[in-house]
């Protein structure tokens, strides 16, 4: 995600050269829509079985029939990935939290993707939409192997992304949750720093050993 237009072979060379691991994407819906069989190729070349979703595009969020609309769209896009041996993952950000005759949009979502959808939370974005991370990670027990973890802090009376730890929510539940539904992978995304990225990164990972993973 966010890698800027690069040809796949070369990706895959430098990943390999630097011994990293490509666990997990976001692909754009257009991309999903019109090209999704060259997604596959590329998913399948770099070894990568998650295909991710950042965000569901503006035009569905308007109303309950828009997300279940869109829920039904991404379904099939799912259903052929999964007949290539590849996963579709959606990552959340608040405004799934806004309701709909009682019911969040991710509810809605929840209810309406079929079983080849799984899930990638954000707890930075599940917190910031008013719910509880952990309650959600454990609300999509089997249909998540990959997490996004990011940091909730204040800055006067403004909200910021922070580095996990550093923060305030709560990441002995975060990580119980994570343990107790099998989490795979644990992905620590930060998009705004108030440090140099890579110190917030270390600061990240040296918190992360500190709680035991």
């Amino acid at each position: 995600s966010g890698m800027g237009p690069i040809n796949p072979q070369d990706l895959n060379t430098i990943v390999e050269r630097e011994g990293l691991t490509i666990c997990a994407t976001h692909i754009g819906f257009n991309r999903l829509q019109n090209d999704l069989e060259a997604v596959i190729n590329e998913h399948k070349l770099w070894g990568c079985k998650y295909v991710g979703l950042g965000s569901m595009p503006e035009e569905y969020r308007k109303d309950k029939a828009g997300f279940i609309n869109f829920a039904g769209e991404v379904s099939i896009i799912a259903d052929r990935l999964q007949e290539n041996g590849l996963q579709f993952i959606y990552h959340n950000h608040n405004f799934e939290f806004v309701k709909f005759a009682n019911k969040t949009g991710l509810d809605i979502l929840l209810e309406n993707y079929n079983q080849s959808i799984d899930f990638e939370i954000d707890t930075y974005w599940v917190q910031a939409g008013g719910a509880d991370p952990a309650q959600w990670i454990r609300k999509v027990a089997g249909r998540m192997d990959v997490v996004h973890f990011k940091d909730m802090s204040v800055d006067g009376s403004n909200v910021i992304m922070a580095e996990v730890g550093g923060g305030n929510l709560n990441w002995d539940r975060i990580i119980q949750a994570c343990e107790d539904i099998g989490v795979e992978w644990i992905c620590v995304e930060q998009d705004i720093c108030q440090r140099d990225p890579f110190e917030s990164l270390t600061i990240s990972l040296k918190n992360l050993k500190a709680m035991g993973l």
